[in-house]
């Protein structure tokens, strides 16, 4: 069964996944996280998550800033959080994770 993140009893679902997606944040119509990493770090990030963005067709704004990766992910469809953001958010983690040995 797929959730959907839009309607007002679905909200909760949102709040527990990105209580489970730990630093992430939600600010309006997107979620967002900033990592520290160095540049080879960050370099091998940006590839994976353009692989995985591309498989699910979202466009994250991925900059660098003072020694920081800062990663947002809006919504494609309106105002309103999707199941797919939230998805490429979880990816994010696990890559952030391969990427710093953190696994």
């Amino acid at each position: 069964m797929r959730a959907l993140w839009g309607s007002r009893a679905d909200r909760d679902y949102l709040s527990d996944a990105l209580t489970l997606l730990g630093g992430w944040a939600r600010e309006g119509c997107q979620i967002k996280r900033t990592l520290v990493l160095d540049d080879a770090q960050h370099a091998a990030l940006t590839e994976r998550i353009k692989v995985v963005a591309d498989a699910l067709h979202i466009r994250p704004e991925i900059r660098r800033l003072d020694g920081r990766t800062q990663i947002r992910v809006s919504a494609c469809e309106g105002d309103v959080i999707t199941e797919g953001e939230v998805t490429l958010a979880a990816r994010i983690e696990d890559a952030y994770r391969k990427v710093t040995g953190t696994e």
